[in-house]
């Protein structure tokens, strides 16, 4: 089995950390078992000392990701159930938002993109090229700066400005040469703007001449697990802005509600920038 594969490897790849890899041989093995089982069988199963077993068992109990029953056993934790529904809302999301396109049977007038977030970057998932031309590609496994980009700003802004602090530097930097670096509590700011109004904006932050919009995908717990995002030369503003808008908005909704998300409140009571 991958399992005891992945244990009986007492030295693992450069660049690897052997205590991250027997713990995760631990979760695969357990994974894999339809009741809890013992230290004793889990040890012999991973070739990997009692001792060393006992120590990954309860570090990961203490942290939900496995639980430990009055017997000693051990089976997999709730907190393995909240990675699997995260990735399972991302897989679907684009899935989603490919069959959107599909049921209108025609190509969007401009590109229309999907990204997540991941650390301080958001990386595009998906994206539905349109019939105009915008001289900028958008490709999948792409990656931008959560603060500048339109999408990732909008996800942002239903954060708790708190776990945006965690997320961001104090001072957040350009892609624009001649543009000045931004505080965190100036940025913070600007998200809350955003989030009262369900959209973002990109004024040429990534893009010299380009202009963007962006609003959230949320799943069920109410968070965002996506952003929507639409880009045009920001010379096409007055006269294609306010229907862009829209489209983001409504593709954004659409996609909530197709994998049972709650949206978030625009507000959150008792917090500040």
């Amino acid at each position: 089995m991958p399992s005891g594969d992945a244990g009986r490897d007492r030295h693992p790849p450069a660049g690897l950390v052997p205590a991250v890899v027997r713990a995760f041989a631990v979760l695969d093995l357990l994974a894999g078992e339809r009741e809890p089982i013992g230290l004793s069988r889990i040890a012999s199963s991973l070739a990997l000392p009692k001792s060393s077993v006992h120590a990954l068992c309860r570090t990961m109990a203490q942290l939900g990701y496995l639980r430990r029953y009055e017997d000693g056993s051990y089976f997999i934790g709730a907190r393995v159930l909240g990675l699997a529904h995260a990735f399972s809302a991302h897989t679907q999301v684009v899935d989603e938002f490919h069959r959107i396109w599909s049921e209108l049977g025609q190509r969007p007038e401009e590109t229309i993109i999907l990204s997540v977030l991941d650390g301080a970057d958001i990386v595009y998932v998906a994206a539905r090229p349109g019939s105009h031309p915008l001289g900028l590609a958008f490709h999948v496994g792409m990656r931008l700066p959560a603060h500048l980009a339109a999408t990732g700003k909008s996800m942002l802004a239903f954060h708790e400005p708190a776990a945006v602090r965690e997320r961001l530097p104090a001072l957040l930097h350009p892609m624009v040469q001649g543009r000045q670096p931004v505080p965190i509590d100036v940025f913070l700011q600007e998200m809350a703007e955003t989030r009262a109004r369900g959209y973002s904006i990109d004024d040429e932050g990534v893009r010299e001449g380009i202009y963007c919009y962006g609003a959230p995908v949320f799943g069920a717990a109410g968070l965002p697990v996506a952003g929507v995002g639409v880009c045009i030369p920001k010379a096409l503003l007055p006269s294609s802005g306010e229907r862009l808008r829209g489209v983001v908005m409504r593709v954004a909704r659409q996609l909530s509600e197709r994998i049972g998300g709650r949206v978030a409140p625009a507000a959150f009571p008792g917090s500040t920038s």
